[in-house]
């Protein structure tokens, strides 16, 4: 069967406390490892979207509108749909380790990090897809 869970893939969460939330992709494990022996992913989604803006809003409104909430997760392959979107996120791999998700400063540190690449992408216009909430 063909490995279509890479990095940089964007999938919805289908189970748990993010279910309907879009997320990109991280890191990938297809046959699992010591602490979780089933294929899963790591992932960096979307909590909450950024709200929509109008031409008269002032920029304090709009850089407080703009605010991007991200969560990071492992994620079993069940529990993700895989779109046909990518989302390409530069040093991702090096802030999110095993690590992360031990220590709360270091996966609140990453976070921030992750927080910041959202804001940028959607500042810039890019993958407006991604930024959008999704209507079901």
């Amino acid at each position: 069967m063909a490995k279509f869970i890479k990095p940089g893939k964007v999938a919805v969460v289908l189970q748990g406390r993010h279910a309907g939330k879009k997320a990109v992709v991280v890191k990938n494990f297809d046959d699992g490892n010591k602490a979780h022996p089933f294929p899963h992913a790591v992932v960096a989604g979307i909590e909450r979207n950024p709200l929509k803006i109008t031409k008269a809003m002032g920029k304090k409104k709009v850089a407080r509108r703009s605010t991007v909430k991200p969560f990071i997760k492992v994620i079993n392959y069940n529990h993700l749909m895989p779109t046909r979107y990518t989302l390409e996120l530069e040093n991702t791999k090096s802030l999110i380790t095993a690590e992360t998700f031990k220590e709360p400063s270091q996966r609140k540190a990453a976070k921030k990090a992750i927080r910041k690449q959202f804001e940028e992408k959607y500042t810039a216009g890019k993958n407006k897809w991604f930024f959008t909430k999704l209507r079901f």
